[in-house]
């Protein structure tokens, strides 16, 4: 009996965390159950939780009834080069501000974090002027290159590679290695968690983009996923919510996917970040 008595508040715990997935997982079975179900059966009154039978077609609509194929393409393309380019770049510069150092440098990295304060719509207009300025307005480049820097990321990167031992640095110089050989041979091996973590936050926030490719891209075989949904759900959501979800649930694959094999990385990068400031 006291050994159940001990345990108790071990159960309790248990079955609240329980109790709180399920309650955060239910949206996400509402998207599949819906996104199976006739559309007729999206507003009934009172609402079921549970198909009465399983309309597969809804699936098939998705990508017959629109080129969401091609938005799914589009997305990929443009997420995949944005995660690269940021790796080299925010690995380069969390370097440098945590390793290198030189006049100016904690100014440097206070007016770098300083641009997280800045809403997105307040960049919307100057970005869109430079971009209209080059003539990429209507074109894959006006998202990918406000997206190339990212201050949270460089900060994430900055922070675990302040906790890399100094000792790996120094046997390093003694080898004759110069700063591009320690950063890529050491430093990069050594930050593979926080930089699956900066790829996951950089895919993601590329993957979810909605308000950018509003304003940038007009033709409907440049649209990315968001836009691709949008379009789904018709003008003042007039669209069938049954296909709608079904476009939704296919959209969650890929990050699901990702985020399945990376949150071991974003754990431990997130935990040593906070090491040493």
């Amino acid at each position: 009996m006291s050994k159940m008595k001990a345990k108790m508040p071990q159960i309790i715990l248990i079955v609240f965390l329980f109790a709180l997935c399920l309650i955060m997982l239910a949206p996400f079975a509402w998207i599949i159950s819906t996104s199976l179900r006739l559309p007729a059966e999206s507003f009934k009154l009172p609402p079921q939780f549970f198909p009465t039978s399983f309309h597969y077609q809804n699936y098939v609509d998705v990508f017959t009834s629109f080129p969401f194929a091609r938005c799914i393409f589009n997305s990929l393309k443009i997420a995949v080069i944005v995660v690269a380019a940021n790796i080299i770049i925010t690995t380069m510069a969390g370097y440098a501000f945590a390793r290198i150092p030189f006049k100016g440098k904690n100014v440097v990295f206070m007016l770098i974090l300083a641009g997280m304060m800045i809403p997105t719509q307040a960049k919307l207009i100057p970005t869109y002027i430079v971009m209209s300025k080059l003539g990429l307005v209507g074109t894959h480049s006006a998202l990918i290159l406000p997206a190339l820097i990212s201050p949270i990321n460089i900060f994430f990167v900055r922070q675990f590679m302040m906790t890399i031992p100094s000792s790996y640095e120094e046997a390093a110089y003694i080898d004759g290695a110069g700063r591009v050989k320690i950063w890529w041979s050491i430093f990069v091996p050594m930050s593979k968690s926080v930089i699956v973590m900066v790829s996951l936050l950089s895919f993601l926030a590329s993957w979810n983009d909605f308000i950018n490719p509003l304003i940038f891209l007009s033709k409907y075989e440049m649209m990315t996923l968001p836009l691709g949904l949008k379009t789904l759900s018709g003008a003042m959501n007039t669209g069938s919510a049954s296909i709608v979800l079904a476009g939704v649930a296919v959209s969650l694959v890929v990050p699901t996917l990702l985020y399945i094999f990376g949150q071991k990385h974003i754990l431990k990068s997130v935990v040593m970040s906070g090491l040493k400031t």
